[in-house]
């Protein structure tokens, strides 16, 4: 189970931080234009993208504070519950299909972290 989790947290680390860089470096306008939120809003959601792909692998990695990374597997699936009604709202049902998976696999990360395979710290 812990092997499952490890590839998981990794995929969903790569795919939140890449996604938070975007929404940091990409020009307001085009932001905007992607979405009916505010762009600072979307650069919040950013930053909290990148922190919680990092407190997905980071703590384990580390082995510092790793009761961490269930938070950040729930806070992520928080942040995908937003992106499921929104895109429900604007684009339809299909389109909310992949943040609808990504928030399942964060939540999978949470419980299993929490539950199932809890991160050893470093004593």
């Amino acid at each position: 189970m812990s092997k499952v989790l490890w590839v998981v947290q990794v995929v969903l680390a790569l795919l939140f931080v890449s996604s938070g860089v975007q929404k940091l470096i990409m020009p307001a306008a085009q932001l905007a234009a992607h979405s009916s939120l505010p762009v600072g809003f979307l650069r919040f959601i950013g930053v909290m993208e990148i922190l919680g792909g990092l407190g997905l692998v980071l703590p384990g990695l580390l082995r510092i504070r790793t009761e961490l990374t269930p938070l950040a597997a729930a806070g992520l699936t928080i942040i995908m519950i937003g992106a499921v009604v929104v895109s429900i709202q604007t684009m339809g049902f299909a389109v909310a299909a992949v943040p609808l998976v990504t928030g399942a696999l964060a939540l999978f990360v949470a419980y299993g972290r929490w539950r199932k395979a809890p991160l050893a710290a470093r004593t």
